[in-house]
C-alpha cells in the first residue's frame, strides 16, 4: 500500500515516514501543495495523509481540486487545530477522517488502517445486496457501480457518502440507530469515531439529493430511515 504523506514539517514528516515504512507502508512525501499534485497525478496513492497548514497553500484546497478531479482516495487531514469548525470544514469538503497533532503513532496507524479496510470494503460491497439498482425520485443508485445518479447525470459523492445512503436503501422503512451506522460504516473496534462525523456525512449527503432528501427521515433521538412517501 502507498501512503502519501504531505507535510512541511520536516522533523514530523520524517518520524511519520518511519514509521509508516515501519509497517510496511510504502510512503511518499511531499512539502507543500504542488509537490503534492505532481504525487497525486503520478504515484497513484492509497491514502492520503494531508497537513492543513502548507507554505503554498492548504489542505483544504488540495482535498477540494482532489474530489473535484474524481479520486476518491481515502484522506485524513492532519491538523494542529482542535476546534470542531476547522474538523467540519475539512469533512465537508470530502474527508474522510482527521487526527489532530501531537498525534500517537499507534492512534496514526490505526486510523490508516481502518479507512484503507473502508475502502476495500467500499469496492467489494455491492455483494452485501441482491439488488442491483435503488431508484428514488430523480436519483438511481447503481449498486454494482457503486454510483449516485441523477437524472442521468453523476453526482460527486464520497465513498462515506455512497456508503451511508447504501445502508439507508437496503434498509428501506427500517430504522438504524446512529450506533448501527457508525457501526457498520465506520468500524467501531476503532474507537476514535465520533457521532459528530455521522452528522456531518448525513448533512452532506441531504444536501447533494437536493430535493429527494426527504425520503431520508430523522427519527428524533434514534436515528434515520429512508421512507417512500
Amino acid at each position: 500500500m502507498r501512503i502519501l504523506l504531505v507535510e512541511d514539517d520536516y522533523a514530523l514528516a520524517m518520524g511519520t515516514e518511519y514509521a509508516l515504512q515501519a509497517e510496511g507502508y510504502e510512503v511518499v512525501v511531499a512539502k507543500n501543495v504542488s509537490e503534492a499534485k505532481n504525487a497525486v497525478d503520478n504515484s497513484n496513492p492509497d491514502l492520503i495523509l494531508l497537513d492543513v497548514m502548507l507554505p503554498d497553500g492548504n489542505g483544504y484546497d488540495l482535498c477540494r481540486k482532489i474530489r473535484a478531479g474524481g479520486n476518491m482516495v481515502p484522506i485524513i487531514f492532519l491538523t494542529a487545530v482542535g476546534e470542531e469548525a476547522n474538523i467540519v470544514q475539512g469533512l465537508e469538503l470530502g474527508a474522510d477522517d482527521y487526527v489532530t497533532k501531537p498525534y500517537r503513532v499507534k492512534e496514526l496507524l490505526s486510523r490508516i488502517a481502518a479507512n484503507l479496510r473502508r475502502s476495500r470494503l467500499t469496492v467489494g460491497s455491492a455483494a452485501e445486496s441482491d439488488r442491483d439498482i435503488y431508484a428514488f425520485g430523480h436519483h438511481e443508485f447503481n449498486n454494482v457501480k457503486f454510483i449516485l445518479y441523477d437524472d442521468g447525470q453523476i453526482v460527486d459523492c464520497t465513498p462515506s457518502e455512497l456508503r451511508l445512503l447504501r445502508e439507508l436503501l437496503i434498509h428501506e422503512d427500517q430504522v438504524l440507530t446512529r450506533t448501527q451506522l457508525l457501526e457498520r460504516l465506520y468500524d467501531t473496534e476503532d474507537n476514535y469515531i465520533d457521532d459528530n462525523t455521522l452528522s456531518v456525512y448525513m448533512k452532506r449527503l441531504r444536501t447533494k439529493l437536493s430535493d429527494d432528501a426527504s425520503f431520508i427521515e430523522t427519527v428524533r433521538g434514534v436515528g434515520y430511515r429512508f421512507v417512500r412517501r
